[in-house]
């Protein structure tokens, strides 16, 4: 895995929108330096770096990171309480007919 990943990885899920926004600018430059196409093994360890909200919009960026990818990262349908953006993320991969037909 690449260093800017892991470096993003070991901060931890996003904050929520009550982060500083410092705490807020730092996770945006750790993203902004992953370069795009990540690979599957980084893919299935970013999903884990999703917090309760959208981050102020930062919960996208990462979202579309992770599309980068190999897909789909999610592998069955989540848990009706699973984090909203695991459901986004298999959501939308169902709706670009990612998974085989039941």
């Amino acid at each position: 895995m690449r260093p800017e990943v892991l470096a993003f990885i070991a901060d931890g899920p996003l904050p929520d929108g009550d982060g500083s926004e410092e705490e807020i600018d730092r996770r945006c430059r750790q993203l902004d330096a992953v370069s795009r196409r990540v690979t599957g093994e980084e893919a299935r360890a970013l999903v884990d770096c999703f917090g309760p909200d959208d981050c102020y919009g930062v919960a996208w960026t990462l979202l579309h990171l992770i599309e980068t990818g190999p897909n789909p990262v999610i592998k069955a349908r989540p848990a009706p309480d699973a984090n909203e953006w695991h459901v986004r993320l298999w959501r939308r991969a169902d709706n670009a007919g990612l998974y085989p037909a039941p």
